[in-house]
């Protein structure tokens, strides 16, 4: 393959088709289209707030349209998904459990996520968890009573919940499904019994594979994302040597100084990119978590899109507000919306709508956001969507007009 230049536009397009978000899908969600997502993404990482829909049902939503959230955890629980720490927390494809558990042998080199004081200090508690879930099966944290006279909350876990999550981390337990969103943890050897640590690949081969799966992912990188997709470690791979092997391609994006790479298996995919035949036509609400806008940098050098997740900011230095989620129209990040579902009540309050600087409002503009936001709304039970702030000021009025005049239908 000649090396291709790719436009920007044309660079977007093949990094949003191989993310599936390129064009809206035509007919309705199968329970097999969730893990075929999963698997074109890698991973689909897990995030608990849930002011909206749970960030992994939202990033498949994005994809997907429509589907009941129940497919998501009966995957878990049949055995075609595993939980373990990739970009992060994350759902990941039972065949890629290879890849990852190198990261279970040596935990140490998880960081924070592994705590090798408290396995020392703590072995016979820990040990004590084990053999509570081998006699017993399938256990919660909430399975345990809290003894230690402490709140609940994300930096004062209880010691049983410290002890299952070091286990995890290990490999020692699995998540064997979720009820209620909580993890479910069981024996390793119970939830994977045929599993034989022989048949892990050098480490070597481990390292390209995730940095193959990686680019593909992404459509076109350059070499400075790829480690970040999977949380890679290790020596910086020389990706012009799996060039001249014939394991990536190298491409142009005009404009740019350095050079991107792609997968083989995209190759027509970003001929068709470069001779502009790749139509970018979804519109369609992004989770925070979201691979399009995981890495802030990527976000930034390829959709001028400067974001940052303000959840764990003070309220009163927000710009943007608590969980702001990434609109996506044709091929661009026009803007973000910092909503909330109030299922109760059947209101999906849009609390904050920034729309970046430069975007032309245009009628199409308004009818493609306002059907992508009623899309989501409807999805949350939600029939009515309220609009309470947007920027700039013009915007708000023709938009309130569409939320509560257009039909629910999607974008054309």
């Amino acid at each position: 393959m000649t090396e291709l230049t790719l436009s920007l536009a044309a660079a977007r397009a093949l990094h949003l088709a191989a993310q599936g978000l390129l064009q809206p899908r035509r007919r309705k969600a199968r329970p097999d289209d969730l893990l075929a997502a999963i698997r074109q993404m890698g991973v689909l990482q897990i995030d608990t707030i849930h002011v909206v829909a749970r960030s992994p049902y939202l990033v498949l939503w994005s994809r997907l349209g429509d589907y009941p959230q129940a497919w998501l955890e009966q995957l878990l629980e049949d055995g075609a998904l595993f939980e373990y720490w990739a970009h992060e927390a994350c759902f990941v494809p039972i065949e890629d459990y290879a890849l990852y558990r190198p990261r279970m042998l040596d935990p140490a080199a998880m960081g924070w996520k592994y705590s090798a004081s408290w396995m020392r200090e703590r072995r016979a508690e820990v040990d004590a968890v084990l053999e509570h879930i081998r006699a017993n099966g399938p256990t919660r944290s909430s399975d345990f009573e809290r003894s230690d006279g402490k709140a609940g909350g994300w930096w004062s876990w209880k010691p049983e919940k410290r002890s299952l999550e070091v286990l995890f981390t290990t490999g020692a337990l699995m998540i064997a499904r979720r009820h209620n969103f909580q993890r479910v943890y069981d024996l390793a050897e119970r939830v994977l019994p045929d599993w034989d640590d022989g048949r892990l690949p050098a480490p070597e081969a481990t390292r390209r594979t995730l940095l193959l799966k990686a680019v593909k992912a992404l459509g076109l990188a350059k070499a400075g994302w790829t480690a970040d997709y999977f949380r890679s470690k290790g020596a910086r791979p020389d990706l012009d040597a799996l060039v001249a092997e014939g394991a990536l391609l190298r491409a142009r994006v005009a404009g740019w100084d350095e050079p991107v790479y792609i997968h083989p298996e995209h190759a027509d995919l970003a001929a068709a990119a470069a001779a502009g035949a790749l139509n970018a036509s979804l519109t369609t609400i992004l989770s925070p978590f979201d691979p399009l806008v995981w890495d802030r940098r990527r976000a930034l050098e390829l959709f001028d899109f400067d974001y940052r997740l303000e959840c764990y900011t003070p309220a009163e230095k927000r710009r943007h507000g608590y969980f702001c989620l990434p609109i996506l129209r044709r091929g661009a990040l026009v803007g973000r919306v910092d909503a909330k579902a109030h299922r109760r009540d059947g209101v999906f309050e849009l609390k904050a709508l920034h729309m970046e600087p430069g975007v032309r409002l245009s009628a199409r503009l308004v009818d493609d956001i306002a059907a992508a936001l009623r899309r989501c709304a409807a999805w949350h039970g939600c029939a009515q969507v309220r609009l309470e702030q947007c920027a700039p000021a013009q915007f708000a009025a023709p938009l309130a007009a569409a939320l509560a005049d257009a039909p629910e239908r999607e974008a054309a």
